[in-house]
């Protein structure tokens, strides 16, 4: 079956013209469109659809507060500074869900009692999901900031004591300042990094 493609406009702003951002815009993020952001990323595969991220959208002053002493001083202003800093994390148990997200097939049991196994499905399909987060957000219009640069222990005890969710990596989302962007990187060429067999 054929598709259509997406059309250039849309690579440009998803892909082309997508800077990732560190000064930021104050128009403020609504819940609607953050809801709009996951119903859309939601939809991406993962294997066996296990779904593994978990997010926090951190909007508020006082939320920054507890995101803040976190940072490292070169990811600090601009966090600060974002409407939004999504924190995207993973379920140590995310294969309890299975039954009702793969339901056709046992596969809870593929994973009970490996530990290892479970942290590595619920981080590569965790990081997945919060690239497609990042897509589905640049193809709503808003700009992103991923980073690393955090204290992990402080992330995790502060957002998440249970214990269930680990933070993988942070992102800023809003409307960036397109004029305080850096200019595009250096990529590699296709024949640098590719091969067909």
């Amino acid at each position: 079956m054929s598709r259509t493609p997406i059309d250039d406009t849309g690579l440009n702003l998803m892909f082309r013209d997508a800077r990732t951002q560190n000064s930021w815009h104050p128009e403020p993020v609504s819940a609607d469109v953050l809801k709009n952001i996951f119903d859309l990323m939601k939809m991406a595969p993962t294997s066996a659809n296990c779904s593994p991220a978990r997010f926090v959208f951190v909007t508020t002053p006082e939320g920054k507060e507890k995101l803040k002493p976190a940072l490292s001083s070169g990811n600090l202003d601009k966090t600060m500074s974002a409407p939004v800093t999504a924190i995207i994390a993973y379920d140590t148990v995310f294969h309890e869900h299975l039954p009702d997200l793969f339901p056709h097939t046992d596969a809870r049991a593929w994973f009970t009692g490996n530990d290892d196994l479970v942290i590595e499905t619920a981080m590569r399909n965790g990081t997945l999901q919060g690239a497609y987060l990042m897509m589905a957000a640049r193809a709503l219009g808003l700009d992103c900031g991923p980073m690393s640069g955090f204290d992990v222990d402080m992330i995790n005890e502060t957002f998440f004591p249970d214990g269930r969710f680990k933070v993988n990596f942070l992102c800023n989302l809003g409307y960036g300042d397109d004029e305080k962007a850096h200019a595009r990187l250096p990529r590699f060429d296709f024949d640098q990094v590719c091969g067909v067999v």
